[in-house]
């Protein structure tokens, strides 16, 4: 034990306590909610622990350690997006999950299903949505609370989340879950309106220059015989007047 004690001395270093171990977790957490990646949150425990001159703990312990994190830094990012939110609003975000007899299907799912090819009914489809997203009165700054990573996780396992298996996560989760669904789901369904917007605008123009060409193309010949025409009745005109004959006469035999 002595030889321990010496040793330690003599490479400055001590043995974990407590709020070794704290400030080392607090590390991970604040890694995690960044990222979920065990090897990047486990480098974050042992650089934490290696800049205070402790010993690493055993492994078991950095382990659960690696795995409290990513539990916390959910959680927190959860509770963000939840805290201000009131008791309307969490029931809104719940009945999101259940059947609306208007559409046969859940609202959550409805949003979700929006149409993307170019056409009138598609762009009033995605308006209807947007104005219902709308009502629930989420506030999209609630994203500038999560850290990119964290987010950017949320919104993946929301993308593949459907409304039953949502149902069975914890209150805290399925509301967080939902609330990141419809900010998301705000900026997507707008940009998609204003892009399929500019498509059919695009092909109004692109059809209403097809029919203006094919107008010059039916008048093109009308337009050639009465440029003939006016060209023949000059020509008669001139020949009349060189051999004072008559210009109606004239007119009437070369041009009828």
């Amino acid at each position: 034990m002595n030889h321990v004690a010496r040793l330690l001395g003599y490479l400055e270093m001590r043995s974990p306590t407590a709020e070794d171990r704290r400030a080392a977790l607090l590390s991970a957490i604040e890694t995690a909610s960044t990222t979920d990646k065990g090897v990047t949150i486990a480098n974050t425990i042992i650089v934490t622990f290696q800049e205070r001159r402790v010993l690493l703990p055993v492994t078991n312990m950095v382990e659960r350690m690696g795995l409290a994190a990513p539990a916390i830094a959910r959680r927190r990012a959860e509770a963000a997006l939840i805290a201000d939110l009131d008791q309307q609003k969490l029931q809104a975000l719940d009945g999101l999950l259940e059947v609306d007899p208007t559409i046969a299907q859940t609202r959550f799912h409805w949003l979700r299903s929006a149409p993307d090819a170019p056409g009138a009914l598609n762009l009033v489809g995605l308006t209807e949505r947007i104005a219902f997203l709308r009502t629930l009165g989420i506030d999209p700054r609630l994203q500038a609370w999560i850290a990119s990573g964290r987010w950017d996780q949320m919104v993946r396992e929301g993308d593949a989340t459907p409304a039953w298996l949502a149902n069975d996560f914890n209150a805290s989760r399925r509301r967080a879950t939902i609330v990141a669904q419809i900010i998301r789901l705000g900026q997507k369904l707008t940009d998609d309106a204003v892009t399929m917007f500019i498509k059919l605008m695009g092909r109004l123009f692109s059809q209403a220059n097809n029919r203006k060409k094919q107008r010059h193309m039916n008048t093109r010949m009308d337009t050639s015989k009465a440029l003939r025409l006016f060209l023949d009745t000059i020509v008669a005109l001139e020949a009349a007047n060189d051999t004072d004959a008559d210009p109606m006469t004239t007119l009437d035999r070369r041009v009828g």
